[in-house]
């Protein structure tokens, strides 16, 4: 297959049998990507914040 050839069948596909996202659906995915990083942000930063202080409990038995 030529270079054309495949812009040709690219552009093809993606005008005529990819199936777009409408502006709604794409919103509501973003929100759900947004809070579903958030949430996992804030369970890593509390693993993370009870990790540190468990440590801390452990070295200031040792020192």
């Amino acid at each position: 297959m030529n270079i054309k050839g495949y812009f040709q069948e690219s552009y093809t596909e993606l005008v005529h049998k990819v199936t777009w996202p409408t502006w709604s659906e794409l919103q509501n995915s973003a929100v759900l990507v947004m809070v579903t990083s958030l949430i996992f942000a804030l369970i890593v930063a509390g693993m993370d914040f009870v990790f540190h202080r468990a440590m801390a409990f452990i070295y200031s038995l040792l020192y």
